[in-house]
């Protein structure tokens, strides 16, 4: 059948009636009818004419009910979604017409199904190949007709969200016709299509696209014209395009700014939660903005108690979360129940072990995240979000009007604002932490003391908030609060209602994270309580009773090794690991945990070590293979997850941190050296990551293992010294310096790998913290081993150096590194001069350098002092701080 033949393309009879049955079955509940069904589709989509056959369905039949032909038209999408270049150009051309004749169809639903497609299409094949879409649907836009305008305009409003990057570039500029005709509907009488209209034109808003910036000023007026339009969607449409304006056009909104926060604040208000979420958005976008405190300020205590009452549960809330329900942790944990999880962290080594993205990610605020039942983002995270935002700009301002509701809420009979309250005092923890010190003392107390509150909700808001306060606690004397707020949360820890588990479980991974060595005496309690979780929880809480063990392992170190201790916690950890396995996901937690317990335990891990040795080692062998398997036969074979040895390479890097030469043994009659070779070029970013992290923390273990691989390392290293992959960067360079530090003097043969780039990475604009830190120590654990190579770069490094690392802790790694910058310094005094009030900071920055180090300081601060003359050397002096000044004065006698 050739092109012009199909308008006349006409089903027979029998084939319709066998797919309107088909389509009809395929509506069925019943397992066993829809495996049918899917077979009976795959052997038709053989056929190019079973798609005409649906579009007939879709388009002709309105004898067939809505599900059905709209049934039709989804299979028909699908299908052209996977394969429409494929279909015959005769079928192409029947679709096509079929869909802008049919596009006015009385049903909504039907109309609804043919822009799906449509948008479908484009998406696949262009709007080139399309040259009368766009043009038919502007006629249509344009009909008195009101099927034929909304259907049209639907389809348009989903072009635009599916393509808006094709509109804008297309040489045709049909935007340059579509823009000022989508602004000339804004006024339409039927609010359907008014919201059409706006949905079109917010497309286009963040992308900035040169037809709408040409018609902002209209754009402007007709969005103000609709802000007391009666209908939900417009309101809706109306709030996402202010917000979307703040973030790429402040400029123009600000001539208006007054009138539009006085309507957000209006709009945050909404009788309609969807609207008053679009509306409530606006106040999160304006606290990233310069002009956020200028323009708010005049209404921030207008706003304030609007986002309060936002933070109260709905209704529909409460039932989602089954709020009233006292008692569930005996019901098992639904599949669905169970979010997916992903890899927490591959090990990031640096002087305070975490990466700037982890850093973001713990900073990010987070009120509820056991809400699971509740959709991802509502109108009480957003507010709560917003007013901690908020809370971070205005700080203490708020509290004028702040303190007097949380007066009225906290204590309130009923609980569900009692319970907003709560998260109110939780969402201001950091903004106006200053002001809120002089009250904390009452509110600590009180908060405990809701730990007990009759209602889950009020229990696990508590549990959230203590721990947003658990850094002013962990600083008072340890039997004021510490004490009754670790036994109240053990308590919660094993609370009836798993809500509360998660919520008190998670909370005290935070406050082992604030204590550290303050949990030391309450340890006998903690572990316990997490054995009885450990038998008690479910699935989900399970996950977070991992990592609070292994936060209370980070956090409280060797303070672990006792054998009263061990043989509390391994026993329901190893019988975790045994029971699962190696393809089960649920391993991920369990290794994150272990590794953290493994470095804990230092020796008193050895009576676990072999069987988790080897483990590890085959979850990396088996997921190496099955990527080998899936580069040669894609088709056969899955591509693996590699988070498997991710996780396996962190637990061996947390055995190799805990048990060091004893490892020894273990590597030598295995072939970890081979894997670790492979894993170091694997293509994902983060295996390298923690490949990197395992090289090292072996090279500090077991060098002598590592010595016979270590050119063929090195090399790898040096190819992956590309800052933008920070993490991967961070620890290929912390690696370096450990091998630096073993090698010694034969490192001077690799010099030439990696000296530039590391100079290069340490004078590069916003390099993160720790990055700059480790590189610094690395560069000094050079100079350390070869410092007639790096002594004559001195000068271009040294003052960005000092500057990285007079902030971090006095540890062996930043001793190294101040004995090898004190080496560079002595072959080559000129390279310090220009910088020599860096150096002189750096070095005061040290609270207890050992003695030999702290004699090589004095040798250079005085040697400087004769080398310029006491002349010299008094102007010199008079020009240091005098906080440093007195600081040098008393260390170091000058």
């Amino acid at each position: 059948m050739t092109m012009n033949e199909c308008h006349e393309w006409k089903p027979q009879q029998e084939g319709l009636q066998q797919i309107i049955q088909l389509l009809k079955e395929s509506q069925s509940i019943d397992n066993t009818v829809q495996k049918n069904v899917q077979k009976k589709l795959e052997e038709l989509n053989k056929y190019p004419d079973f798609n005409n056959y649906l579009i007939f369905v879709l388009t002709k039949l309105n004898t067939q009910d809505e599900a059905t032909r709209s049934l039709s038209g989804l299979i028909l999408k699908n299908n052209a979604k996977a394969f429409f270049d494929k279909f015959p150009d005769y079928c192409q051309e029947y679709i096509k017409n079929e869909c802008l004749t049919c596009i006015g169809d009385q049903s909504q639903l039907i109309r609804a199904t043919i822009g799906i497609l449509i948008t479908t299409i484009v998406s696949k094949s262009g709007l080139a190949t399309w040259p009368q879409l766009l043009p038919n649907l502007s006629q249509f836009m344009d009909s008195d007709n009101y099927a034929s305008c909304e259907g049209a305009f639907g389809a348009l409003q989903k072009i635009c969200e599916d393509s808006h990057e094709q509109l804008d570039s297309d040489p045709s500029r049909p935007l340059d016709i579509l823009i000022p005709k989508f602004l000339k509907y804004f006024r339409h009488s039927n609010a359907k299509i008014r919201s059409h209209a706006i949905a079109c034109i917010n497309q286009f808003i963040t992308f900035k696209s040169q037809a709408l910036m040409n018609n902002m000023d209209l754009f402007l007026e007709n969005l103000f014209v609709l802000a007391d339009d009666t209908d939900l969607e417009v309101r809706k449409n109306v709030c996402k395009a202010l917000v979307m304006l703040l973030e790429v056009k402040v400029d123009k909104l600000m001539p208006h700014m007054n009138a539009i926060i006085q309507f957000m604040i209006i709009r945050t208000q909404d009788e309609d939660e969807t609207v008053a979420l679009e509306a409530c958005e606006f106040w999160l976008v304006l606290a990233d903005q310069d002009i956020c405190y200028e323009v708010l300020k005049p209404h921030v205590n207008n706003l304030i108690p609007v986002l309060v009452r936002c933070m109260k549960y709905s209704e529909l809330d409460i039932i989602l979360l089954k709020g009233d329900i006292e008692e569930d942790q005996n019901v098992p944990d639904r599949e669905e129940d169970i979010r997916p999880r992903f890899h927490r962290t591959t090990r990031m080594h640096g002087t305070e072990q975490k990466s700037d993205d982890q850093m973001n990610e713990d900073e990010e605020f987070d009120a509820d995240k056991d809400d699971d039942s509740v959709s991802e983002w509502n109108l009480r995270k957003c507010s709560a979000a917003g007013l901690d935002v908020l809370s971070n700009i205005f700080h203490d301002e708020i509290l004028e009007v702040l303190l007097p509701i949380l007066k009225e809420t906290l204590f309130h009979q009923n609980w569900e604002i009692k319970e907003s309250g709560i998260l109110v005092l939780g969402a201001v923890a950091e903004g106006c932490f200053q002001g809120l010190t002089a009250h904390l003392s009452q509110l600590v107390p009180y908060l405990i003391q809701c730990l007990s509150d009759k209602k889950p909700l009020v229990r696990s808001i508590a549990c959230w908030t203590l721990s947003r306060y658990a850094h002013w606690v962990v600083h008072q004397p340890p039997e004021a609060y510490l004490k009754s707020l670790v036994e109240e949360l053990l308590k919660k820890i094993l609370d009836s209602n798993k809500r509360v588990q998660e919520a008190a479980c998670s909370a005290f991974a935070t406050l082992e994270e604030e204590a550290g060595c303050e949990l030391v005496p309450y340890l006998p309690q903690i572990l316990d309580c997490l054995v009885v979780a450990f038998r008690k929880y479910q699935a989900k809480n399970l996950l977070i009773l991992y990592d609070a063990v292994g936060t209370l392992a980070d956090s409280v170190g060797s303070n672990l090794n006792k054998s009263e201790y061990i043989e509390k916690l391994m026993p329901p950890l190893i019988d975790k690991w045994n029971s699962l396995r190696d393809e089960d996901k649920n391993l991920f937690p369990l290794l994150e945990c272990l590794s953290s317990v493994a470095t804990a335990l230092q020796t008193g891990f050895i009576p676990y070590c072999e069987p988790v040795y080897k483990r590890c080692l085959t979850l990396v062998k088996q997921t190496l293979e099955l990527s080998e398997l899936h580069s040669k036969h894609p088709e056969q074979y899955e591509y693996p997850d590699k988070d498997f040895m991710v996780v396996a390479l962190d637990l061996l890097s947390g055995l190799a941190e805990g048990m060091g030469s004893m490892m020894t043994p273990l590597i030598a009659n295995s072939e970890i050296l081979p894997l670790l070779y492979q894993s170091m070029k694997d293509a994902v970013a983060e295996v390298r990551q923690s490949s990197f992290a395992l090289l090292g923390d072996l090279t500090k273990a077991c060098f002598e293992n590592i010595k016979p691989a270590l050119n063929d390392f090195i090399q790898i290293l040096s190819k992956n010294l590309n800052p933008e992959f920070i993490s991967v960067c961070n620890n290929a360079i912390w690696a370096i310096g450990e091998i630096a530090i073993q090698f010694g003097p034969e490192m001077s043969q690799f010099m030439g790998l990696f000296l530039e780039p590391l100079v290069e990475i340490i004078n590069r604009p916003n390099t993160p913290k720790t990055l700059l830190e480790n590189t610094a120590i690395t560069i000094g654990r050079l100079g350390l081993v070869c410092p007639q190579q790096v002594a004559p770069f001195l000068q271009s490094f040294i003052r960005v150096w000092c500057s990285s690392l007079r902030s971090i802790r006095d540890n062996e790694e930043k001793d190294s590194a101040f004995r090898g910058i004190c080496h560079m310094i002595t072959l080559n005094p000129a390279g310090v001069v220009n910088d020599f009030v860096f150096f002189c900071d750096a070095i005061a920055s040290w609270n207890n350098p050992k003695a030999d180090l702290k004699e090589m300081f004095y040798k250079i601060l005085n040697g400087f002092k004769n080398q310029v003359g006491d002349e010299n050397w008094r102007q010199f002096f008079d020009q240091v701080p005098p906080q440093l000044k007195q600081r040098l004065s008393n260390l170091y006698a000058i």
